[in-house]
């Protein structure tokens, strides 16, 4: 892991001369965790953000029945934790590594620091805030208002998007934890996706996904 590449490449720091680059880079902390790993619980001091190096992580909230509702899943580049950088307000919820992770860490002190001598990092930071924002109300919406089906229709051309490939997509997570993100149980999305293959919309092979019925999964 290259701790200057993953910095310069970042959206935060896009456009940064070396010496502010080199600013940053000066208070990063690499973090490196396993599979299954706590890198922070809800209710922890939310002390700094992170950036995810390699590997993937997921955020998540614990009901007091013990059921699991993912937030969210954010691979190499996409930070996450940043939102306590502004209020200094304890995590609102867990982080968890899915397999070897590797993340930079952001002190909040200094990065505050630092964002009052470079103030471009705190209107990229903003902009980035509005689309995290955007992404959640969209999920909100989802859960809220559309069925599973729906859901899950909306995430696999989400994910086509994401992924640049408009015919198939790869799943990135276990099924279980795709249930999870859909707030729905495994069985209930095995299901839905032998239904959706019945009807012609997708084809399942293991993690691998064709999207063969674009038009009917938007209509959905």
């Amino acid at each position: 892991m290259n701790t200057k590449s993953v910095i310069a490449s970042n959206r935060l720091f896009q456009g940064l001369p070396e010496n502010e680059l080199a600013e940053i880079e000066r208070i990063v902390i690499s973090k490196h965790y396993g599979r299954g790993e706590t890198i922070f619980f809800e209710g922890d001091d939310g002390n700094g953000f992170y950036i995810v190096a390699e590997g993937k992580v997921k955020i998540f909230k614990m009901s007091l029945q013990g059921k699991e509702q993912i937030l969210h899943i954010f691979g190499p580049g996409e930070p996450f934790g940043e939102v306590p950088v502004f209020h200094g307000q304890p995590f609102p919820a867990t982080a968890e590594a899915l397999g070897k992770t590797s993340v930079l860490f952001f002190p909040r002190r200094e990065f505050v620091e630092v964002v009052t001598k470079i103030p471009s990092i705190a209107l990229n930071m903003l902009a980035m805030l509005s689309m995290r924002l955007r992404r959640f109300t969209s999920q909100i919406e989802s859960l809220s208002l559309k069925e599973v089906p729906a859901r899950l229709s909306s995430y696999l051309l989400y994910l086509s998007e994401e992924q640049g490939n408009a015919d198939t997509v790869e799943l990135e997570i276990s099924k279980g934890q795709l249930a999870s993100l859909l707030g729905t149980i495994p069985e209930t999305l095995s299901r839905i996706l032998g239904k959706m293959s019945e009807e012609g919309l997708i084809e399942v092979q293991g993690r691998k996904i064709s999207l063969l019925d674009r038009v009917g999964l938007e209509e959905r």
